[in-house]
């Protein structure tokens, strides 16, 4: 249990990712309010507001006296990248995000740390070497410019009494409905479970348990600020990532998928070929320097402690 009750504020927070960071600040004690375009409501400890993430309302009140807001809004990129879809998550991203530092800036007493999320995918395609916040390149095309758009609305918030974080994570890997890692366990049971394309495009991920402590770690450290990611330290390729999915899931057989089945594959699941094929090598220097440690810093232990424990 925390020592100190914290008041955490999460817009978006009714996500995979929102309800794992909302079940674990509750266990530690902790206030925990999610803005939600649901209705408003009250269960396991955790206060629901609703927000249309666009405009001020009664919600931001809540961010008075708030500790901490952790912003997990934005649509999902399972999509296909056409003008309607591609207009709603840049609109999801940046309206969430101009909305909460109208709103903080606005507060007599504002968050300490407002947390906001970006994406690895901010990076180019590596294959060369690992991608971080020092050294790494960014990249081009349609994500990038998404994320690069997030950022700049987030750090350019007139906010001066609350620090910042941009949390470019990875795939995060965990237990539980709704996570990415539902549809890889899918594909492994189906005997597909083979390399996407050339198999050489690095996979950076992250196990939840391990997203969540990085982001208590972050809390617990005003000195980090500015962009972090947090993936683990150990990115592995397309090939290695299906072959150890495949082992921790007992399946001796997995059908490779080349580029052209991918893309007819993509068109028929409405959604694109990036999120399999694009390089991410990414690291997160900042955490390691920082003294971070990763419960799960391989991908083997990470993959068998989800699929069978």
């Amino acid at each position: 249990m925390a020592t100190t009750s914290q008041k955490i504020v999460i817009p978006g927070g009714s996500g995979y990712l929102g309800r794992a960071l909302a079940a674990y600040f509750v266990d530690r004690g902790d206030r925990v309010v999610l803005l939600s375009r649901s209705a408003a409501e009250e269960r396991d400890g955790v206060k629901t507001v609703a927000w249309d993430g666009r405009t001020l309302g009664l919600w931001a009140a809540e961010l008075e006296d708030a500790d901490v807001v952790i912003n997990m809004a934005g649509r999902s990129v399972n999509c296909r990248y056409n003008a309607r879809n591609r207009q709603a998550i840049y609109a999801s991203r940046l309206d969430s995000t101009r909305v909460l530092g109208e709103a903080i800036a606005q507060t007599q007493n504002p968050p300490r740390l407002w947390i906001n999320s970006s994406s690895a995918t901010i990076y180019r395609d590596a294959y060369d070497r690992p991608m971080d916040e020092e050294r790494g390149d960014i990249g081009s095309g349609f994500s990038v410019d998404v994320c690069q758009q997030w950022e700049r609305i987030f750090f350019e918030a007139p906010t001066p009494r609350t620090c910042k974080v941009a949390l470019r994570s990875a795939m995060v890997f965990g237990k539980g409905h709704g996570g990415v890692m539902e549809a890889f366990q899918m594909i492994a049971r189906l005997g597909l479970g083979g390399k996407q394309g050339s198999g050489k495009q690095f996979v950076s991920w992250v196990h939840l348990d391990d997203f969540i402590a990085s982001i208590q770690w972050i809390i617990d450290h005003p000195e980090l600020e500015g962009p972090i990611n947090v993936a683990s330290p150990n990115p592995r390729t397309n090939d290695d990532f299906m072959r150890i999915l495949r082992l921790v899931s007992h399946q001796p057989i997995g059908l490779p998928a080349t580029r052209w089945m991918l893309e007819i594959g993509a068109f028929f699941l409405r959604t694109e070929t990036e999120l399999l094929l694009k390089s991410r090598r990414v690291v997160p220097t900042r955490l390691l320097e920082s003294g971070f440690q990763f419960r799960y810093p391989e991908l083997y232990p990470a993959l068998d402690n989800i699929v069978n424990e």
